[in-house]
């Protein structure tokens, strides 16, 4: 496997891929056609270097996803807004107007989400653990079972949302973008054949990422050793942004490694994605070439890369 270093999210009926500092939202649109928006992405992160520094690099990907992401969500959300809105002419004021208020909206939303994740991952399963300290008097034994408590109500949260009907569907688009990238991962020409055919499971998904995220928080909470119940919460928050960027180097490193070791640690993660990826249909395929090739030349990587000339 040769890695492309392309990536992306399912959105609401379609798929968004990013290459570098570009990325397009390929959407199939409620009449079936299919609509493709490429832009340039401005990273919201001015501090350039700071993007290729090892673990700080992960804290501003980190963030930059969740913009791009939540950004792309309400673009393609936007093709599914009921008929009357979109019927109604709206003046060039009115338009700054809304764009500024789904812009609030947006930066409002990141932020409850980050709080809530914090919330109910980290700080939780902490109190929770709690209720056994009268019966385990062993730092290591808590730690572990916070650690079990954390992965436990990260895998129920993923299970409950798995079974929603219209989250199902996003996981659909979710596998067409996973199959899409080993279709060129792996040196096969980018069709419908070739990616249905193709894994639903990738080693740099962002399900792997949070798994991750649950097993290193667990390795960095047995040195906290604070006494105070309040110190011991404020040090595991503060340890989210290291936590993160831990996660992210070892992401970087199992997409561009075929390493036995690695691997093997990779599988947990890729396990945990046969709850968020399910098997496309060809239309959702379709959607996903689309957004691939708007944004990267697969047959010059194929070229390169497996000696494959494309005309």
């Amino acid at each position: 496997m040769k890695s492309s270093n392309i990536g992306g999210q399912a959105v609401l009926e379609g798929i968004m891929m990013r290459n570098g500092d570009k990325y397009a939202v390929a959407v199939r649109k409620p009449n079936q056609e299919i609509e493709v928006n490429v832009e340039k992405y401005k990273s919201v992160i001015p501090w350039e270097t700071g993007k290729k520094i090892p673990f700080i690099r992960g804290i501003f990907s980190f963030v930059d996803s969740l913009v791009l992401g939540m950004k792309t969500l309400t673009y393609s959300a936007s093709f599914y807004e009921d008929e009357e809105t979109d019927e109604k002419v709206m003046t060039a004021e009115e338009i700054r107007k809304q764009e500024k208020k789904d812009q609030i909206f947006m930066n409002l939303t990141i932020i409850i989400s980050v709080v809530l994740a914090v919330a109910i991952f980290m700080v939780l399963p902490y109190f929770l653990s709690n209720f056994l300290k009268n019966y385990i008097t062993s730092h290591f034994m808590m730690t572990v079972i916070e650690g079990i408590i954390r992965l436990t109500i990260f895998l129920a949260y993923i299970s409950l949302v798995s079974h929603m009907k219209d989250i199902q569907r996003t996981f659909m688009y979710h596998g067409a973008e996973h199959k899409c990238i080993n279709c060129i991962e792996h040196g096969m020409e980018l069709n419908v054949d070739n990616v249905r055919k193709s894994s639903k499971q990738h080693k740099r998904c962002g399900t792997s990422f949070l798994f991750f995220v649950m097993i290193v928080s667990i390795i960095f909470c047995f040195f906290i050793t604070a006494k105070s119940q309040v110190l011991r919460v404020i040090i595991r928050i503060a340890l989210m942004p290291v936590i993160a960027g831990v996660s992210f180097e070892i992401i970087r490193l199992a997409g561009n490694s075929e390493n036995p070791i690695i691997n093997l640690l990779s599988r947990p993660g890729m396990w945990v994605q046969n709850l968020t990826t399910k098997e496309p249909d060809d239309s959702m395929i379709e959607v996903a070439i689309q957004a691939v090739e708007a944004v990267f030349d697969w047959k010059a990587y194929l070229k390169d890369n497996f000696k494959m000339d494309l005309k």
